[in-house]
């Protein structure tokens, strides 16, 4: 059996039995999220206070990126197109928790929430296990990480025809994509962030390694993929990663120049992250 026919048994037969209840249980979560959000929004609102149209608008845009990815036209072709699966990549592990970060939903939680129920919540982000994951390190291994192994063993090809495994690479990539995007970029509460230049650091780094692994998917495609699609679809990860990174890295840019410009002793409207306190 040649490449090609390896591939189209990948993308035909093991892809036969994704698709349907798979896709609805892959979106599920996401319309769960805007639909929160939306009714966090409204209680914010009858209490009379306001929310910033930008972070909204980055929500609701974070979720249709990543429901693109999980369920849809594109999801369908990911089976059988190498290419399409790393743009679904790009939408709900990079593209996708960029935007979330960005609506903070942390913040407009708490400013939701009753006073009890906010502390409460603000003590599980402040607990030992959340501190831990939402580390630029801990998120960035754990991402990237997840990314090598997906793509160096026959996961990938498993996972085009296990359900439950094509779950479960869906919400590894989303989980680690937003933990290690709200890190660096700290767009919510957080009494245990790392300084602007370790968040730097860390974004480099992380940008580097999936740099390389772009480079290593274009001379070494995953079991089961033309090395045409390799090509192709490394050179989407490898270009569209660097298009959000820059923009991650240009909103920390950002954010160093409102804390340190004469003058400006905020962070600017729609995009400041609130503080416990004033959250609550």
């Amino acid at each position: 059996m040649d490449e090609h026919q390896l591939h189209e048994g990948h993308g035909g037969a093991g892809a036969a039995g994704l698709g349907g209840w798979t896709d609805v249980l892959a979106a599920l979560p996401w319309l769960a999220a805007l639909v929160l959000f939306l009714v966090a929004l409204v209680l914010v609102r009858r209490r009379g206070r306001s929310w910033s149209p930008v972070r909204s608008c980055c929500w609701v845009l974070g979720c249709l990126a990543s429901l693109i990815a999980v369920a849809g036209p594109l999801a369908e072709l990911s089976h059988r197109s190498f290419v399409a699966h790393m743009l679904g990549h790009l939408l709900l592990g990079m593209l996708g928790p960029l935007l979330l970060v960005c609506g903070a939903p942390v913040t407009l939680a708490l400013r939701a929430l009753p006073v009890r129920e906010a502390r409460r919540l603000v003590r599980v982000l402040g607990s030992a296990p959340v501190r831990f994951l939402g580390h630029p390190l801990t998120a960035g291994v754990g991402g990237l990480g997840g990314l090598w192994l997906l793509y160096t063993t026959d996961l990938y090809r498993l996972s085009h025809s296990h359900p439950v495994l094509h779950l479960l690479v869906h919400a590894h990539v989303a989980l680690f994509g937003y933990l290690f995007t709200a890190a660096v970029l700290v767009a919510d509460p957080n009494r245990h962030r790392v300084c602007w230049g370790g968040r730097v650091v860390w974004l480099v780094l992380f940008a580097a390694g999936h740099a390389v692994l772009a480079k290593y998917l274009y001379g070494h495609p995953p079991a089961g993929v033309p090395a045409e699609q390799a090509e192709v679809g490394a050179m989407v990860m490898y270009y569209g990663g660097d298009l959000v990174e820059v923009a991650l890295m240009v909103l920390l840019c950002l954010e160093w120049y409102r804390r340190t410009a004469p003058g400006r002793a905020t962070q600017g409207p729609g995009l400041r992250p609130a503080q416990p306190a004033e959250a609550t």
